[in-house]
């Protein structure tokens, strides 16, 4: 398999506003987007309650 060209770029695109329209796909972006973000913080460890250490003093 090769790589895509800009044919092929332009014809995944087209595929995608018939099946989707045009109002539904800055929608799918956005959850694609926060998706991934979400992942990228999972992976490095953010926000991971169990790497902070506790005070069992409190």
């Amino acid at each position: 398999m090769g790589r895509l060209g800009p044919l092929e770029i332009t014809i995944i695109v087209l595929v995608l506003l018939l099946l989707f329209g045009g109002k539904k796909i800055p929608e799918l972006m956005r959850g694609l987007g926060s998706g991934m973000k979400e992942f990228k913080k999972a992976a490095s460890g953010e926000g991971d309650d169990q790497s902070t250490p506790q005070n069992p003093s409190k």
